[in-house]
């Protein structure tokens, strides 16, 4: 089983990873808010910020399901410097560029980018990913491209 999992993490392509730039307790139970700065890896210039809910240890004991944190998340991305879009897929279900995991093997935050060539706007979508079913649950930001004239 151990040869299997790790067969499975190496096979799954890992990305940029984000730096914490706050944290803000939500309850007595050490239950909390992160934000985290994402980088874009391909589009010199934008930076998405990411809030996601971080579960405690004593959470995890008092209603049990260990592994798994929600997959509820928000984002907004702004441009930090003069763009320079890279090498970025460009086809309609756009790519990842951050994911992290939110149980052992099941579930995962993402955040992916779709680019809007006729409007000249890059979206930037976080959700949740799940082997055993999809969720509904995501939010939503977008950088346009235009040059300040």
């Amino acid at each position: 089983m151990k040869l299997l999992l790790t067969a499975i993490l190496c096979c799954l392509p890992f990305t940029l990873a984000a730096e914490e730039v706050g944290r803000v307790g939500v309850d007595w139970v050490g239950n909390d808010i992160i934000i985290e700065a994402i980088p874009d890896p391909d589009v010199e210039g934008v930076t998405c910020h990411i809030a996601y809910f971080d579960r405690s240890l004593i959470d995890r004991l008092s209603n049990g399901n260990w592994f798994e944190d929600p997959s509820n998340a928000s984002i907004d991305c702004r441009q930090t410097g003069p763009i320079t879009i890279g090498d970025i897929d460009r086809s309609d279900d756009g790519e990842t560029v951050f994911r992290e995991g939110r149980s052992v093997i099941f579930k995962s935050l993402r955040l992916s980018r779709i680019y809007d060539e006729e409007n000249q706007v890059l979206i930037y979508l976080a959700h949740g990913n799940e082997l055993t079913q999809g969720s509904a649950k995501m939010s939503i930001s977008t950088v346009p491209l235009y040059q300040a004239q």
